[in-house]
């Protein structure tokens, strides 16, 4: 369980109730935002918040599972929230909980009426929210939240539940999955975190489309390698985003294990991502492991097309790029004219989660 900017009464009352030790495996407290961003992988967006929340029960499923509990009995739950403090906030009081299974991401969200109650009635509240999300997600009805609501405040739950297939997934016994599920081996492929998909995204698949005469598939690994695995609600909204192209959701969050799981496909890549299947800091530090590396992708993949973008208002041109030679060797450079599109997916988050979800 994690518990950040309030809740955190749910936590001594499930130690104080007898048995609690039979389940409850670790309980953490992240409050101050640097330790918040340690355990996300990198600052983020907003701290209270639905994606946020999510984050944080996935963070807690993983260490449940690795301190012993099998998938399908794992749980992770936190709350995230934003409460009354000695200054009065500019933003909505809110509250939202998470609880991830192996089944299921939940989430449930209140908004609170500003200066209602004092901090330790929002805390008593926020305690209770999150002990009946977590009843809710293993089949134990409860609801000790409602008689503690003033008038006017409601709680917005949203539960995805996830295919047998993306449960494997995240499980780990499945490496991957195509959406559509019927369809041939992917051999051009973009891959991408996707968020969101942009322009820029479609652009490189008409291009490396048009240069091979090949249906492009995107692929999408939903671990990372510094970060939580990515939530059922999470996959959805990706891939929502890919109604008229194929969609690929593996546990691949490395280029190594990327061309381990599709054999012979040529990929397209922008130039950060290029540059890094060389660079030894992505390989510990380590000259020879990176020569190592260069060496498998090479033999691995069918080839590159790589894709130029600006960077701190200057074009990247591939060609230009310190390549190790046996990359050099695979790779297709997209001329400027065929490709510029000056577009980011940070900067197109940035953007739009400062007006959906101010602090």
């Amino acid at each position: 369980m994690l518990a950040t900017g309030g809740g955190t009464q749910a936590i001594s009352r499930l130690l104080s109730t007898p048995g609690a030790s039979r389940v409850v495996l670790e309980a953490v407290v992240p409050y101050a935002r640097a330790a918040v961003d340690q355990l996300l992988g990198g600052p983020q967006e907003t701290y209270c918040s639905s994606r946020a929340a999510r984050r944080l029960a996935m963070v807690a499923w993983q260490r449940a599972c690795t301190l012993g509990a099998t998938p399908a009995a794992a749980t992770g739950a936190a709350v995230t929230a934003s409460l009354a403090t000695l200054e009065p906030k500019r933003g909505q009081h809110r509250v939202v909980t998470a609880v991830q299974t192996l089944c299921a991401t939940r989430v449930a969200t209140l908004l609170l009426i500003k200066e209602a109650r004092t901090r330790a009635a929002e805390e008593a509240l926020s305690a209770a929210l999150l002990l009946d999300t977590i009843a809710c997600a293993r089949g134990i009805p409860a609801d000790t939240t409602s008689a503690l609501l003033h008038p006017g405040e409601h709680v917005e739950h949203q539960i995805t539940e996830a295919p047998s297939q993306w449960q494997r997934l995240l499980a780990g016994t499945l490496p991957a999955v195509r959406l559509p599920l019927a369809g041939p081996p992917a051999r051009l492929l973009l891959p991408g975190s996707f968020d969101p998909l942009h322009e820029g995204h479609r652009r490189m698949a008409d291009v490396a489309e048009s240069l091979t005469g090949e249906r492009l598939e995107c692929e999408l690994s939903v671990t990372n390698v510094d970060k939580p695995a990515l939530d059922y609600a999470e996959v959805a909204i990706r891939a929502e985003q890919f109604a008229d192209r194929p969609l690929w959701l593996t546990r691949a969050p490395t280029f190594l294990e990327k061309i381990e799981l599709f054999p012979q496909a040529t990929w397209v890549l922008g130039v950060d991502t290029c540059v890094r299947l060389g660079d030894r800091r992505y390989y510990g530090g380590s000259e020879e492991a990176a020569q190592q590396a260069v060496a498998r992708i090479a033999a691995g993949a069918r080839g590159l097309i790589v894709l130029g973008r600006l960077r701190d208002g200057v074009y990247i041109d591939p060609a230009t790029l310190p390549l190790p030679q046996p990359l050099r060797a695979i790779l297709r450079c997209v001329p400027e004219e065929l490709f510029r599109v000056d577009v980011s997916s940070t900067q197109l988050r940035r953007e739009g989660r400062t007006c959906a979800e101010p602090e």
